[in-house]
């Protein structure tokens, strides 16, 4: 299509979430995905035709494509070519059992990724979040514990209604240890979540970012969720709610 309009994306949402086009021309798998995802901040949009697709591309500016292969309305692998190379659109294609052939022409069309069809919130997640690294926090839902609340989209922590200003590597932690909630982690988890699968444990900067996190948080006295250390083993998030068993 001629008159594709060339995406310029904003690196910002207004509302901090990861925008997607769903090209799928059964409504049943399509609408699923898109209600699957709506749960971790993504604005899916369906189309059940590709030149509706390709129509609306420039308006949404989406972060991300994901299109069916053996589209019955325009050939999939064309469909990658003018999203991904035309447009700049990452573009990832929906592989059945009997998709093979047009998977591997969408792949050499321009494709980053293939995932399997019928989608599954947790296969197509961790796709999107490596084809926008600077975005995935808005793929991550806001947790609440015990009157604390952290949104990972706009990087906000508030404890019974007050905001509690957090640096960002104290913030990831944060939002680990209350996805964690209860459990022990360990040192080299928490390393590995927070500055990155080779981080060095030989220093004491994770001692020191959760001691000001737990200085930080002590803001009711005993109502105050607890990082409890669990020793030889790592630490433990208690949500304020929870009587803690250690310390």
């Amino acid at each position: 299509m001629n008159n594709l309009v060339e995406v310029t994306r904003s690196d910002h949402r207004s509302d901090g979430r990861f925008v997607l086009l769903v090209v799928d021309d059964d409504e049943g798998v399509g609408a699923a995905l898109v209600a699957q995802l709506a749960d971790h901040r993504v604005r899916g949009h369906h189309y059940p035709h590709a030149a509706e697709a390709l129509l609306d591309a420039g308006a949404l500016q989406p972060d991300a494509a994901i299109v069916a292969a053996g589209l019955t309305t325009m050939s999939s692998t064309e469909l990658v070519r003018l999203l991904a190379r035309r447009a700049g659109i990452p573009t990832v294609v929906g592989v059945g059992d009997d998709d093979g052939g047009v998977a591997v022409a969408a792949l050499k069309a321009g494709a980053t990724a293939g995932v399997r069809r019928p989608y599954r919130a947790e296969e197509v997640l961790p796709i999107l979040r490596a084809i926008r690294p600077e975005t995935a926090g808005a793929l991550d839902p806001p947790i609440e514990l015990g009157g604390l609340r952290v949104d990972p989209a706009t990087f906000e922590v508030s404890q019974h209604g007050q905001m509690v200003a957090l640096p960002l590597k104290e913030f990831r932690l944060l939002y680990y240890f209350m996805s964690h909630a209860e459990r022990t982690v360990t040192r080299e988890q928490l390393l590995a979540a927070v500055w990155g699968a080779v981080a060095d444990d030989t220093s004491n900067t994770l001692t020191v970012h959760i001691k000001r996190l737990r200085r930080r948080l002590a803001l009711d006295g005993d109502q105050a969720p607890m990082i409890v250390t669990v020793r030889g083993l790592g630490y433990r998030f208690v949500p304020a709610t929870a009587t803690p068993s250690a310390s």
